[in-house]
């Protein structure tokens, strides 16, 4: 575990470094920032420290949201991977680079938390003119060192807001955070190296529940387990008659490998049973008599399905909520509800819709834990939080070798993990369309092939999608396959949003106000019959997420919270101007492009700089109106 340092010596220490490295303290930018191709392949190389740490960043910045903070994740040489934070500082950060690819280590750009931190080895908090350049003595930094099993360095964890906030807890909080990462990587470092560790003791014991069978070099089988020739389909007598190139085909080249002294650990082969072909996973194992010379084999036959089974309970895919943590007494609602109950037990896929807010994910996991799969996993996958260049190998795997960065032993992907169970697939409007074919191919067939791989896996999964946009205009348009459509909106499910069950806004409120003050430790704030029903005819656009947020500002504020409906919706009725915009003008012939950048724009000035309420006007995922901010390089007001 990592102490907070105590003490400002590493300040002079690093100053005195940066003299040397020759810093000018009026530079803005990194002097080092990687190009995109770079980048690409530093998220392959970082990938289990990016998909690590990433829900303890969520579950950092959840402590100080609203406070103008930001999280930063770095790998051992500094260079950013990662960043969550507030609109308008994290608008600020990025106005200085502070960007995926952006090195913060001090030779770079001085005096900072992510770079000393990594060069002390230690945690520690930089404020205000602490820093060398000029431009972040308007921040205090706090800073911890991520390292893995070995005790090696392979990233840092840093939490930045303005100066004026600093605050020593702050540094406790990003160590403890550090520490959980740490933690979650030393565990699975121990759970991989004790799937490949294999000792005398084990084959003993893994023997009693899998399939041995134990050969001569020609392939005469010797002798057989009872379970082996359960699995294979045949009668103990019968099966050892056989040779083992009639249950396993690439036989020689199995023994090419084990008499070359290679083994086989944890290989998925096809296998030849009595009524079909199956897939089993194989290790072997040499017999050698005194001299060390190889006479017979072992062959470990294992259930594909059971492995995966046993991986799951120890990475925790599973579902939490249940229909009675739903809250709601809408007739409408309550409708939805039971719906969602009666075709809980179906295998039959699931399109969850419905405006950003409303729960989507909420309902997936209880129709999960009401179905038949509730004992099996739950993995859900965010298709538009995804990079693009990740979404295929996340969904997928890798095979070993299949790219740069990918690991030496490969990566099961989310629907080998979620295998027998449910795969949650959220935002499935914002998944690439050359993508969309391998899904389709995935659920019409049951099977998935792994980047980098000729070989299929078959799995059992069902699958429950979920989208806050038309799919029957994404089809029209082209953006979405329509086979691809069809075969998810088998049993649709649309949940309506807060604006349509405004009976059910009051029971919210009392729900929210009594989970937030027990979160927080504050008090609950008295609402009037005058508020509450502004509460009430309010809209709502981001609807029951918009709603425990408001509750939660409420609580903070210990007071209603009025100037909320002031600040939050802009009258969209302002007189138009004299000089027409590229919208108005009827003359004007004009590319798609400059049509939807100004009609995007338009829209963002019409509701201030919102993105939420834009994104909702639009008919668009948060993430893809940030992509296209970018991409037009439209300037947003806040």
């Amino acid at each position: 575990m990592q102490e907070v340092t105590k003490g400002k010596e590493y300040i002079i220490a690093s100053h005195k470094r940066c003299s040397l490295y020759r810093i000018d303290g009026e530079q803005k930018f990194s002097s080092k920032i990687i190009d995109q191709g770079e980048l690409f392949e530093k998220f392959e190389s970082k990938r289990e420290l990016i998909l690590t740490a990433t829900p303890f960043m969520n579950q950092l910045y959840n402590f100080v949201k609203g406070s103008n903070f930001f999280a930063i994740l770095t790998d051992e040489e500094g260079c950013v991977l990662s960043v969550i934070g507030d609109e308008i500082i994290l608008s600020e950060a990025f106005d200085f680079k502070m960007v995926p690819g952006a090195y913060m280590d001090e030779r770079n750009i001085g005096t900072n938390a992510m770079g000393t931190c990594l060069f002390e080895k230690k945690p520690l908090q930089i404020s205000g003119n602490e820093h060398y350049i000029k431009v972040y003595h308007r921040w205090t930094c706090s800073a911890a060192p991520i390292r893995n099993a070995k005790g090696d360095i392979i990233g840092s964890l840093d939490l930045t807001g303005y100066s004026d906030n600093v605050h020593s807890h702050t540094l406790g909080m990003v160590v403890a955070a550090s520490n959980a990462i740490e933690k979650t990587l030393e565990t699975k470092h121990y759970v991989q190296e004790l799937s490949i560790s294999k000792i005398y003791n084990e084959t003993i014991l893994d023997s009693i529940t899998h399939g041995i069978i134990t050969t001569d070099l020609e392939g005469k089988i010797i002798t057989v387990n009872h379970f082996a020739a359960q699995m294979f389909g045949y009668e103990d007598k019968i099966i050892k008659n056989k040779h083992i190139s009639d249950l396993v085909k690439q036989w020689d080249n199995i023994k090419k490998r084990v008499v070359s002294k290679n083994s086989i650990i944890d290989e998925d082969v096809m296998v030849y049973s009595n009524k079909n072909k199956l897939q089993f996973n194989l290790s072997t194992y040499p017999i050698l008599d005194k001299n060390k010379n190889l006479i017979n084999i072992i062959y470990v036959f294992r259930e594909i399905v059971k492995g995966r089974k046993l991986a799951n309970k120890i990475m925790g895919h599973h579902a939490i909520y249940t229909f009675d943590k739903i809250m709601g007494e809408d007739d409408n609602f309550v409708r939805v509800i039971n719906f969602a109950k009666k075709i809980a037990h179906s295998k039959s896929n699931v399109l969850i819709t419905g405006d950003s807010g409303t729960g989507k994910e909420l309902f997936a996991q209880a129709i999960h834990n009401y179905g038949g799969r509730s004992e099996e996993p739950f993995v859900a996958v965010n298709c538009g939080a995804i990079p693009r260049n990740l979404i295929e190998s996340e969904l997928f795997g890798y095979e070993a070798g299949a790219f740069t960065g990918a690991k030496t032993s490969g990566m099961p992907g989310k629907f080998e993990i979620a295998d027998g169970g449910t795969i949650f697939l959220d935002e499935i409007g914002e998944m690439p369309i050359d993508l969309q074919t391998r899904l389709l191919r995935t659920i019409e067939e049951g099977t998935i092939s792994r980047v980098g791989s000729v070989k299929d896996i078959v799995v059992s999964v069902r699958v429950i999608a979920a989208t806050n946009k038309n799919l029957n205009s994404e089809v029209e348009k082209g953006n979405f396959r329509k086979d691809l459509f069809y075969r998810l909106n088998v049993l649709p499910l649309r949940l309506p949003s807060l604006n349509e069950r405004r009976g059910d806004i009051e029971l919210l409120i009392e729900f929210f106000m009594i989970r937030v003050t027990k979160r927080l430790n504050m008090k609950s704030v008295n609402i009037s019959k005058k508020h509450m029903d502004l509460l009430k005819n309010y809209d709502w656009p981001g609807n029951v997420r918009e709603l425990e947020n408001f509750v939660e500002l409420m609580v903070n504020n210990e007071s209603f919270t009025e100037n909320y409906f002031k600040d939050s919706i802009t009258s969209n009725t302002s007189s138009k101007p004299k000089d027409c915009t590229v919208l108005e003008c009827e003359d004007a012939i004009l590319s798609l492009e400059e049509v939807e950048r100004e009609y995007i724009t338009k829209v963002l000035n019409n509701y201030n700089g919102n993105i939420t309420i834009s994104a909702k006007v639009l008919g668009i995922g948060r993430n893809t109106l940030y992509r296209k901010i970018e991409a037009y390089n439209i300037a947003v007001s806040q």
